[in-house]
């Protein structure tokens, strides 16, 4: 990461930065030296993993906005004018677990906003303002449930495939000015997610080793799956039919669940 402010400008943007791995990404990102905005919807908690950074004697703008809403990427812009971005982490979202019709339809609109909309969003406006510079820099984070259905969390994992998609898509479409996309697709990760997702994470990666695997990815593939579980899944799990991969995940699913679903 030493070329990092070389390669993609002096400062990026993250979206989630206050807590998990949007925070774990800040921190890396202010090691390699660069200039961060932060953005997630509670500026308290903004404001502590700004002032957390400070040590790494970097610049830092808190942005306390709602991405799941409509205007929030031409709110953003107004913030950022004027700033040398060069990088886009886009790590706000959310989950839940359970059966679709069980759920709160609204809640489960809500996801699709801020999970899929907000992220294409974000791709649009950075992605031309990066191809007109000719270098930039999108990681979008994608899952493990990203690559069939999964029972239990239908939603979501097609809220994750879309992200997965768009990125397959996107690196492609931008590889020739210069831009690198890169999808993260982690296992469980120990963060706040999964309180608010109502599941039992078990033997969950540290958000700070998430970062640091997606970052040093980053320009030299298109998906990356940090943690050994990711990658036990993702390659057992290639060698089966799309309904058997879906049945699968159905039981991993259940086993992080704290209610039999």
């Amino acid at each position: 990461m030493t070329n990092f402010k070389e390669k993609y400008g002096r400062w990026a943007v993250v979206t989630g930065a206050s807590d998990g791995i949007g925070a774990a990404f800040c921190e890396r990102l202010a090691c390699a030296g660069l200039n961060l905005v932060l953005v997630a919807r509670g500026e308290a908690a903004l404001i502590e993993v700004a002032t957390a950074l400070d040590a790494h004697q970097i610049q830092h703008r808190i942005v306390a906005l709602d991405l799941g809403q409509a205007d929030s990427m031409a709110k953003l812009a107004q913030h950022i004018e004027g700033l040398d971005i060069g990088l886009l982490v886009a790590s706000a979202g959310f989950g839940a677990i359970g059966a679709l019709i069980d759920g709160d339809a609204a809640n489960d609109c809500n996801m699709v906003a801020l999970n899929c909309t907000a992220v294409l969003s974000q791709c649009h406006y950075f992605g031309k303002h990066f191809a007109m510079q000719k270098r930039g820099g999108i990681i979008l984070l994608s899952s493990i449930v990203a690559f069939q259905g999964v029972p239990g969390s239908a939603n979501y994992a097609a809220t994750k495939a879309y992200v997965q998609s768009l990125a397959e898509g996107l690196a492609l479409e931008l590889k020739p000015f210069g831009v690198d996309v890169l999808a993260v697709a982690p296992g469980p990760v120990n963060t706040g997610f999964a309180k608010r997702a109502g599941m039992h994470m078990g033997k969950a990666l540290a958000a700070k080793d998430i970062a640091q695997v997606s970052l040093n990815a980053l320009g030299k593939r298109t998906t990356t799956r940090p943690g050994w579980l990711s990658k036990l899944l993702g390659y057992s799990l290639a060698m089966l039919p799309r309904w058997g991969r879906t049945r699968v995940l159905k039981q991993v699913m259940r086993g992080m669940a704290k209610a039999k679903l």
